[in-house]
């Protein structure tokens, strides 16, 4: 079973393997890469991402479930170790450490620009879609004929508080926890700036997995909390396509093999 850490707690090695498979889904053009996994959640379309919806949780929760696991392939692939493995992190937006530096440490780029496969990723579209993106989302992505994403984070004491996430935790019914959580979501998606800040584009930075880890951790959080519930009976049999799973076989983590490693939002 993988254990999702902290994004600030990775070890060396952790952090290295992390960078490797990125940077080995990065080189793949064909659904097991990370243009295709991007382009999943905006452009190119058709779009599938679930936001304003009751689906939202447990749609990014397959989501991040697929990505994952074609990082681990990526890893193995490249390596020719198929005992190689990997899991997202998770980046804890309410920490003190958070409120301090901002962005996770092995997500920033270094002194000569993103070098880190961590900082950016590459925008890989259509020349159709990317003048589209460059036309209506100005700043989200570099110029040239290789473009990655662009971040313009806000001052690292306005992103969320602790104080902000227990009030969602202590919701009491699936869809006000889900709504709640949205809204939380959505601000950080805005403190990140550029990229992050357009649905079409968002996940095409490394750091969308990251937040959206936060977000399905602070589910799990809630669900083994005493308030925590399913959603609606009449979701539990949808489908969440284009993945061919369905809410119910998203709502118990242990059977999706992974795990986060808790810590207690205060």
């Amino acid at each position: 079973m993988g254990i999702r850490r902290s994004a600030s707690t990775l070890t060396t090695t952790e952090l290295t393997d992390l960078r490797d498979a990125f940077s080995a889904a990065y080189g793949l053009t064909d659904e097991r890469g990370y243009a295709f996994y991007a382009g999943v959640h905006g452009l190119p379309l058709p779009t599938y991402c679930e936001h304003g919806t009751s689906l939202f949780l447990p749609w990014h929760r397959a989501y991040l479930y697929f990505f994952e696991r074609a990082l681990v392939d990526a890893l193995r692939r490249a390596r020719g170790d198929q005992t190689a493995t990997v899991s997202l992190p998770w980046w804890d937006w309410t920490s003190t450490q958070a409120h301090s530096t901002g962005l996770p440490p092995g997500y920033r780029a270094g002194p000569g620009g993103p070098a880190n496969p961590l900082a950016a990723g590459p925008v890989t579209l259509n020349s159709a879609d990317l003048a589209l993106v460059r036309a209506r989302l100005p700043g989200a992505i570099t110029d040239g004929a290789n473009p990655t994403t662009i971040r313009d984070p806000d001052l690292p004491d306005e992103l969320p508080r602790a104080s902000t996430v227990s009030r969602a935790l202590r919701s009491t019914t699936f869809n006000s926890f889900s709504t709640l959580l949205e809204s939380i979501h959505g601000g950080v998606h805005g403190w990140v700036g550029g990229a992050m800040t357009a649905v079409p584009v968002a996940a095409f930075d490394p750091i969308f997995y990251a937040h959206h880890s936060m977000i399905d951790r602070l589910w799990y959080l809630w669900q083994i909390s005493p308030r925590g519930i399913n959603p609606p009976a009449r979701l539990l049999d949808r489908v969440l396509p284009p993945f061919p799973v369905t809410v119910r076989q998203m709502l118990d983590i242990s059977t999706l093999g992974y795990e986060y490693a808790v810590q207690v939002i205060g």
